[in-house]
């Protein structure tokens, strides 16, 4: 049978548990009807359990919350069973009945009287369950794992370290739009060692033929002869 008076949340009473510590429940009541109801709490375990308050009056569709505290546990009892109950009971009062006025014939049962009735049994459940971390905040720090390695995987392969050519490149002076390659650079400076040799050569060739001609043809000669060599070498190193 369905309560018309009263309803209430929970159906079952959920009681944190602990060893050796206190923990609290609670009840709410909601008058569903116009008139005032007054209620009682009674528990098959008065000594284990504090509720409160143990009677009181909901105005028209008012609510109370009640209280349940339970003792610290000395043990754990086995597959977290609990035998115990709560029994709530209900029944319309005048308008101005209060607190005071309550008493226990107010929920006698009588010919003619309503006295709703509401069971509900006690439930343990962990003080401190672990938090699930929510499938939607590890698909994301996936999401971003994957994100990481992608770049890290870009910046590999973006990166050339220098080479040795780079390194005698700046050093001679040279851009990264106008670098000569590595065989002319090479063939330069062959180039470069030839013509010196050269003309080491070439200034051996003129002190020679400058004794001679100052024996025997004069400064013109000399002049005719080294222009002579001169163009001859340049040509041979362009």
């Amino acid at each position: 049978m369905s309560n018309t008076l009263l309803r209430i949340y929970p159906s079952e009473l959920k009681m944190p548990f602990e060893l050796k510590k206190q923990n609290s429940g609670c009840m709410e009541l909601v008058n569903k009807t116009d008139q005032h109801v007054a209620f009682k709490v009674k528990t098959t375990n008065p000594r284990k359990y504090s509720v409160r308050p143990t009677t009181g009056v909901v105005p028209p569709r008012g609510s109370c919350v009640i209280t349940v505290s339970m003792q610290a546990p000395k043990e754990i009892p086995a597959d977290y069973h609990c035998k115990d109950k709560f029994l709530v009971q209900s029944v319309v009062v005048k308008e101005r009945t209060s607190l005071k006025d309550i008493h226990p014939d107010m929920f006698s049962k009588e010919p003619g009287k309503i006295v709703e009735e509401f069971k509900m049994r006690v439930i343990y459940i962990p003080a401190n369950p672990p938090s699930p971390v929510p499938e939607e905040e590890e698909e994301e720090e996936e999401e971003e794992d994957e994100e990481i390695a992608s770049i890290d995987s870009d910046m590999d392969y973006e990166y050339k370290p220098p080479s040795i050519f780079d390194a005698a490149s700046r050093q001679q002076g040279y851009t990264s739009g106008s670098q000569a390659s590595y065989d002319e650079v090479e063939n330069s400076k062959a180039g470069l060692s030839k013509y010196l040799d050269e003309n080491k050569k070439l200034q051996q060739e003129l002190e020679l033929r400058e004794k001679m001609a100052s024996s025997v043809g004069g400064f013109s000669d000399r002049k005719r002869v080294f222009f002579a060599l001169k163009c001859s070498y340049t040509m041979d190193f362009l």
